[in-house]
This record gives structure tokens, sequence and C-alpha cells, in this order.
């Protein structure tokens, strides 16, 4: 499956019953070379000092480069799941919503990898990412 055969609702629809809709991350948009969404800062995403809490930031990362990698195989014969990521918190956010953004910097027969910029509803950097994931053939 590529991109142009995906739509948003099927994209949100994969995050029923996932930590995704739990976390309420929405897929605002996606094309060719970029995957994005939003995630609210609340309740479901603060750590206990009451700003958004850096795994929160991670989760959000890590599903916008999984989705963004999913949609550069051939998903009847291959899976992809992440291998790697690295996150540097730059920003603190107490409310709102933060956007994130992930565009490839790799996209090879057996691994990708992707950037995941995370900004505030100001367009400040909060997060920066790199994630690696590994294309694998699915066991028959």
């Amino acid at each position: 499956m590529k991109h142009t055969e995906i739509t948003l609702e099927e994209l949100n629809s994969m995050s029923k019953n996932t930590m995704m809709e739990h976390l309420g991350i929405e897929f605002t948009e996606f094309g060719e070379n970029y995957v994005c969404a939003k995630m609210p800062v609340d309740h479901r995403t603060h750590q206990p000092y009451g700003i958004l809490h850096g795994g929160a930031s991670v989760v959000l990362a890590e599903t916008l480069g999984s989705v963004a990698s999913h949609t550069n195989i051939d998903t009847e014969n291959q899976i992809c799941v992440g291998q790697e990521i690295n996150a540097n918190h730059i920003k603190s956010v107490r409310s709102g919503y933060v956007y994130g953004k992930a565009t490839p910097i790799h996209i090879g027969k057996r691994s990708q990898v992707w950037e995941i910029r995370i900004t505030s509803e100001k367009d400040e950097l909060v997060c920066i990412t790199r994630l690696t994931m590994a294309i694998l053939d699915k066991k028959r």
C-alpha cells in the first residue's frame, strides 16, 4: 500500500483502541514525503509538574514515523517496526495542542530513518526526534 491509497479517515481509524486514541492523537495531513498529527496537552499527556510529558512526545513521534514508514512499504508482503528512537526535548508546553510532522531522512529497502519535529501552537520547537524503522518481510 502506498500513501495515495490511504485516507486520513483510515489513518485515524487505525488508532481505535490503541494508545494513540487514549492520548487523543489525530492525524491531520499526509503526502508523499510527510505525515502530520496533533496531540492535546492535557491531563492525559501531562507529567506531575503540569507540563507535557517527554514520553508523550516520544509516543507522538514514534506514531508519526511508524505511520509514515507504513505508507512507504509493500503492506501485502512487509511490516515496519521501530528499531531506535532518539528525542531531544527543547521547550515545555502546559496546554493546548502540539503538532508533529515526520519527514524522511532515508527510505531504503530494509530500513527507513525519519525526522519528527514537534511544535507548539506558537510554532516553537518542543521536541526533535529521529526514528529508525526496520522493514521486515511478513512471515508466511
